[in-house]
């Protein structure tokens, strides 16, 4: 694995990936991925940005297959949506990169369903979308479903009384909670996957400390972390950088199911792919459980154990047709 980069990548013609967040890390998975020659769903909330990014992208790849596709991850009416759009357009996905994410907002904001916003966006919104989209991944050559961790991930806990910081809300924590939880559901989802025959491989990843508009949209340009971002790159690597965990969990056949893999050097903030340190947190089994449970139901949607759709809470049917 010693500095593994973009021109590992196997040759990637046949296969469909969705990736979610269309800057930063998102940008250069697609990049990667379309490079490698596959064909790219880059699925964000802003159309003129995703289109900024596919024209970007068809700049440097002429004739590059990526389309960009409207994804509101902090809504589930739109997941929905965005899933059902989907299995109209084709009959399988091999990729799915669960990218997309909100970093450190000062004070207490919500989704559209009212979940505090980073563990709604990071954690909740991703996981409804791995749950849409498994009878698409099913029928997948070889699917995998990338979750993205955090360095901060070690200094999480999973809050079941403050899941949503409606006792209290400290941004860094409530962050360090949605990136361990994306951390716990990477892991359970291969168990599940294991133990119920699905044939999905589930991976972690994180990009160390990236230079990613993260902190500026977040905490904001003036903050402490945003003044850090403006003022101080060299603390940052280039996002190309930061993505190579992740495509190398994507794509790599070194890459194991229920792996973690982040940069390499300097506590994993920076350098090449290797396989990250799991904070103790993250390998509780019952705790994964019950937070796997306890999603469902926040979240109003079941995983399938077939390959004929999710199960939705009653009355969601009629939203997500009117939202499609």
């Amino acid at each position: 694995m010693t500095h593994w980069t973009t021109s590992d990548i196997p040759p990637q013609k046949g296969r469909t990936a969705v990736v979610t967040g269309t800057g930063g890390l998102g940008y250069e998975d697609a990049l990667a991925l379309v490079r490698a020659g596959g064909a790219i769903v880059l699925a964000g909330r802003d159309a003129r940005k995703g289109a900024d990014a596919v024209s970007r992208i068809q700049g440097v790849i002429p004739g590059g297959d990526i389309r960009f596709e409207k994804l509101d991850i902090a809504d589930r009416i739109s997941i929905a949506a965005f899933a059902k759009r989907l299995a109209r357009r084709q009959d399988s996905v091999d990729l799915l990169i669960n990218n997309a994410g909100v970093m450190l907002p000062p004070q207490r904001r919500v989704t559209a369903d009212g979940f505090e916003l980073q563990f709604g966006t990071n954690y909740l919104g991703h996981f409804a979308l791995t749950a849409h989209l498994l009878p698409l991944l099913r029928k997948g050559r070889d699917p995998r479903v990338i979750s993205l961790s955090s360095v901060a991930a070690p200094s999480g806990a999973i809050d079941f009384d403050n899941l949503n910081a409606e006792h209290s809300y400290k941004a860094m924590s409530a962050y360090s909670q949605s990136k361990l939880a994306c951390l716990m559901f990477a892991f359970e989802l291969q168990r599940r996957s294991e133990a119920g025959g699905w044939g999905v491989t589930s991976i972690a990843a994180h990009p160390g400390v990236s230079r990613t508009d993260l902190l500026h949209k977040g905490p904001g340009r003036w903050s402490v972390h945003g003044l850090a971002r403006s003022l101080l790159p060299f603390l940052f690597q280039p996002a190309a950088q930061g993505a190579l965990p992740t495509l190398y969990a994507a794509t790599s056949p070194k890459a194991k199911g229920g792996g973690y893999y982040g940069p390499d050097r300097l506590g994993e903030t920076r350098g090449y792919p290797a396989a990250a340190k799991i904070p103790p947190q993250a390998l509780d089994r019952a705790v994964a459980a019950r937070l796997w449970d306890v999603s469902e139901t926040l979240i109003g949607v079941r995983f399938n154990t077939d390959i004929s759709g999710v199960r939705t809470l009653p009355g969601a049917e009629n939203m997500i047709a009117a939202a499609a």
